[in-house]
């Protein structure tokens, strides 16, 4: 019997959610949940990352959402907009989330954090490529705010590996940037043995 309902919790959690008042429930829950407007395109990505959601019920859901005022949308002074709570939408979120599987709301906080660190990780970290007659130049700039901490230039044979470690570059840049500051503070200089021997 618990293994049937083990199943059968799995099995929810990996079907798509095609039911639009569970979808409100749960664009709702994800705002109220970072307790900040968070920009359409950003939340729109993060919805459809996850497997559980396609575009038109996505749409729908938006859609219902604005037009009874659950979600407004803000535009900044650079005119990004961002999908902010109303009352109403808080009011939802916390009175209705006990509706939503844990598994779903658990898949839709994971991908959203997923996406702000990376994005955070785009912004921090730029990477180029320069092709040049005999391969390729990966540029790299560490940047944190308006300081450039770090700049490197490595090169690769192609495109295609410059890529490959640039990919590389990307899924831990804070590491990479430790590791070289450990190795040149614990770096020393080789030792000569100056002996006539």
């Amino acid at each position: 019997m618990q293994d049937e309902n083990i199943f059968k919790m799995s099995e929810m959690a990996d079907t798509e959610i095609r039911d639009v008042s569970t979808l409100n429930i749960l664009i709702c829950y994800l705002l109220n949940k970072f307790e900040r407007p968070i920009n359409c395109e950003y939340m729109y990505e993060i919805f459809i990352s996850t497997g559980i959601v396609n575009y038109f019920s996505y749409q729908e859901a938006i859609g219902y959402l604005l037009d009874n005022e659950h979600v407004r949308i803000e535009t900044s002074e650079n005119g990004e907009q961002f999908f902010a709570l109303t009352i109403k939408g808080e009011a939802c979120a916390r009175e209705l989330k006990k509706h939503l599987s844990k598994s779903h709301r658990d898949i839709i906080v994971s991908a959203a954090l997923r996406y702000f660190a990376r994005h955070k990780m785009e912004k921090e970290i730029k990477i180029r490529y320069t092709p040049t007659d005999n391969g390729c130049y990966i540029h790299m700039r560490c940047v944190d705010g308006k300081i450039d901490l770090m700049e490197l230039k490595l090169f690769a044979p192609d495109l295609i590996q410059a890529k490959i470690i640039g990919d590389k570059i990307m899924r831990n840049p804070p590491n990479l940037y430790n590791k070289i500051i450990d190795f040149i503070i614990m770096n020393k200089e080789d030792s000569y043995d100056l002996s006539d021997n």
